[in-house]
């Protein structure tokens, strides 16, 4: 813009002035926003006081769950206590009716129960095969059989044996001491030797006292 007179130069003075006005409005305009956010700054943090990182949390360790341990010792315990109750010393031998089949009869029990016993007039309800097991085992397994079918309130069982025919010289082993552990037994009221298609020579048929 040519400036010819004075008039000029004032309406550039003025125009200068008024776009002076207008920076430093703009500037204050900046600095009043500037100064607002900061105290709203400031506000939230006086309200919210110092932040502190959290400590980690404490984790409670889980509960350890105790396996029940098996009750070894006390298996063990009642298995000595029937090989115990069960002894190779016992000599059934004098209390065998002498027979060709070496029945057994409790006294005060008559010849007709183990008559009725060869006959099959109980039926065998169950049965257990010591065959092949070691003196031992079969002293275990046998004196629990009896207690379990006796508390069931079972009557006839079979008892195999075997005729020992596997064991050293041929001598049935095991069969004299089955006769003699089923003598000891108290709730054994009778035994007989078992017919030839349930056994024969190798197994007993045992008749028990009744339960209760």
């Amino acid at each position: 813009m040519k400036i010819n007179s004075l008039q000029d130069l004032k309406k550039v003075q003025k125009q200068l002035a008024l776009a002076h006005e207008q920076a430093q409005a703009e500037a204050a305009a900046r600095a009043a926003a500037a100064r607002l956010r900061e105290a709203e700054s400031n506000l939230f943090a006086r309200a919210v006081g110092v932040v502190q990182r959290m400590p980690d949390p404490v984790r409670a360790p889980a509960p350890k769950t105790n396996v029940a341990p098996v009750a070894k010792q006390r298996q063990k315990d009642e298995e000595a206590v029937l090989r115990d109750a069960l002894s190779d010393e016992f000599d059934a031998s004098t209390l065998l009716d002498t027979d060709d089949m070496l029945s057994f009869r409790r006294p005060g029990i008559g010849r007709d129960v183990t008559h009725k016993l060869r006959k099959g007039d109980w039926a065998i309800q169950r049965e257990v095969d010591l065959h092949g097991l070691r003196s031992e085992e079969a002293r275990v397994v046998l004196a629990e059989f009896i207690r379990n079918a006796h508390r069931q309130g079972l009557r006839c069982l079979r008892v195999v044996h075997g005729k020992g025919l596997g064991s050293p010289g041929k001598t049935p082993v095991l069969k004299s001491k089955v006769h003699s552990w089923l003598v000891q037994k108290n709730q054994v009221m009778a035994f007989v030797q078992a017919k030839p298609a349930e056994g024969g020579a190798g197994a007993l048929v045992v008749l028990l006292k009744p339960a209760g």
